[in-house]
C-alpha cells in the first residue's frame, strides 16, 4: 500500500466530505434533485478510486494481470477526464451559466468526446515506465488528457476573466483558487509524471467546492437571508396601503425579463448567473425609501399637489441612501451597488425627463431599467388608493407607448414579448 497512501488519505476525505454533505442536506432537507456539485463528488470519487488502484498496480505489475491493469487505467483515464469536465461546467455554471444553444453545448462537450474516444482507443499502447520514486504509465492516452486538462482550464479562464466584474466577489476568490491550483498542479504532473498528485487536486477542489459554495447550512443562512429582505421590503410598502403583493409581483416581473435577455443573448456581458440573481434579491428593495416619506403623502386618496408629489420623489434618494447605509457593509459588493442603483435609478426614463438625476439612455443602470419596466407595468395594472387597476391590454399599451421613451426599447420589446409569462404570474397573485 506504499504507492497509494495519498490516494487512500485522499479517498477518506472525499468520503468525509460526502457524510457531512449528507447529512447536512437532511437535515436541511435541500436533496430534491441531482446537482451539479453532486456529479462533481461522484466523478471525483470515481477518479480518486482508479488513481489509488492503478498507483498500485502500476508499481506491481508482476502481481496483477495485464488486461485487467489496462481496464484500471483506462478507468482512471477517462474518470480523470470526467473529473476535469465536470469542474469545468461547475465553474462556468456558478460564473458565466451554462450555453442555451446546442452549438455552445455541442461545443462545450467536443474536447471531452473527443479525448475520451482517443484513451480508449490508445490505452493498448500504454507504456510504464520506472521511476526513482514510483512507477508510471505513459503513452498517447495521458498526452491526450493533459491536452484535454489545458483546453478547459484556458476556457475557464478566459471565461472567468470575461465577466470578472458581475461575478460575487466571494465567487471570485475561490473560483480563481480552484483554477490556479488546477493549472499548477497539472503542470507539475506533466514535468514529474512520478509524483501521482491527481487525486491531491481533485480532493482540494472539492473541499474548496463544499465550503465555499455547496455547504446545505451556510445555503439555508443565505435562503434566510432572502426571506427578511423580502419581508423587509414588504413591511415598508404596506406604509402606502398595499397588501405586499407589488413587492412579489414586481420581483417576478424583473425575474422573467432578466432571463429572457439572458437566454436571447442581450447584454450577455453583463447579465450573468450571479447578476440575475443579485437582481431578483435587489428587485424588492426598489421602494425602500417610502419608509421616509410621511403617511399622508402615500396614502392620499387623490391626486398630488406639486408640493407633496415633490416629496413624493425623494424616495428614490432616500433608497438609494438607506441601502447604503444598510446593505453596504455585508461583505457582497454587488448585491449592494445594485440594490442602490435599483432603489435611486428606477424612475430614470430613456428620454432622460425621469427622476432624480435625469440620466438619458445606457447612463441608467441596467439593473434600473429593467425594474423600471415591471414597476411601472405593476403600478397601472393594479388597484391603488387613488385610481383602480387598468385592464392588461392598457397596461401593455403603456409599456408600448413608452418604449424609446421612458423605457430601454430592448427591454421593452422583450417585456411584450413575454407577455403571457407576465400575464401568468399577474393572474398568480391576483386569484
Amino acid at each position: 500500500m506504499e504507492h497509494c497512501k495519498l490516494q487512500i488519505a485522499c479517498m477518506l476525505i472525499i468520503l468525509y466530505i460526502l457524510f457531512i454533505y449528507c447529512k447536512e442536506c437532511k437535515r436541511y432537507g435541500r436533496k430534491d434533485k441531482f446537482s451539479m456539485f453532486d456529479a462533481l463528488l461522484a466523478v471525483g470519487i470515481f477518479s480518486v478510486f482508479f488513481d489509488g488502484v492503478t498507483a498500485y498496480t502500476v508499481n506491481h505489475l508482476g502481481q496483477v494481470n495485464e488486461t485487467a491493469n489496462m481496464i484500471f487505467h483506462l478507468c482512471f483515464l477517462v474518470g480523470l477526464d470526467c473529473f476535469i469536465f465536470r469542474l469545468f461546467v461547475y465553474m462556468l455554471s456558478i460564473t458565466a451559466g451554462l450555453p442555451k444553444k446546442k452549438s455552445g453545448v455541442w461545443l462545450m462537450y467536443l474536447p471531452l468526446i473527443v479525448n475520451v474516444a482517443l484513451v480508449v482507443i490508445n490505452i493498448p499502447n500504454l507504456q510504464y515506465i520506472e521511476g526513482e520514486v514510483s512507477n508510471y504509465s505513459m503513452g498517447m492516452s495521458a498526452y491526450t488528457c493533459f491536452v484535454m486538462a489545458a483546453i478547459y482550464i484556458l476556457a475557464s479562464i478566459v471565461i472567468f476573466f470575461s465577466r470578472w466584474r458581475y461575478i460575487e466577489r466571494h465567487k471570485r476568490i475561490s473560483v480563481l483558487t480552484y483554477l490556479l491550483m488546477l493549472a499548477a498542479i497539472t503542470v507539475y504532473q506533466m514535468l514529474h509524471p512520478q509524483a501521482l498528485l491527481t487525486s491531491l487536486c481533485a480532493t482540494l477542489i472539492i473541499l474548496g467546492v463544499y465550503l465555499n459554495q455547496e455547504n446545505p447550512s451556510v445555503l439555508e443562512l443565505a435562503r434566510y437571508h432572502e426571506e427578511m429582505t423580502m419581508g423587509f421590503a414588504t413591511l415598508v410598502e404596506n406604509k402606502d396601503g398595499s397588501t405586499g403583493g407589488h413587492i412579489k409581483r414586481t420581483t417576478m416581473y424583473v425575474r422573467l425579463l432578466a432571463e429572457e435577455l439572458r437566454r436571447r443573448g442581450y447584454y450577455k456581458e453583463v447579465l450573468t448567473k450571479d447578476y440575475v440573481r443579485n437582481l431578483y434579491l435587489a428587485a424588492p428593495m426598489h421602494d425602500i425609501g417610502k419608509v421616509a416619506v410621511p403617511d399622508v403623502i402615500l396614502q392620499k386618496p387623490g391626486r398630488l399637489t406639486e408640493e407633496e408629489f415633490a416629496q413624493m420623489k425623494l424616495h428614490a434618494e432616500h433608497g438609494g441612501r438607506i441601502v447604503q447605509e444598510t446593505f453596504g457593509h455585508l461583505g457582497n459588493e454587488q448585491y449592494a451597488e445594485m440594490a442602490y442603483q435599483v432603489a435611486r435609478y428606477h424612475h430614470e426614463k430613456w428620454n432622460g425627463r425621469g427622476y432624480p438625476e435625469g440620466l438619458t439612455r445606457k447612463e441608467i443602470p441596467l439593473c434600473a431599467r429593467i425594474m423600471a419596466i415591471a414597476d411601472v407595468f405593476d403600478a397601472v395594472s393594479e388597484k391603488r388608493c387613488y385610481r383602480d387597476a387598468m385592464p392588461l391590454n392598457k397596461c401593455f399599451a403603456i409599456i408600448e407607448e413608452g418604449s424609446g421613451q421612458d423605457f430601454d426599447p430592448v427591454l421593452a420589446e422583450v417585456f411584450l414579448d413575454i407577455r403571457d409569462k407576465v400575464e401568468a404570474v399577474h393572474k398568480k397573485f391576483n386569484q
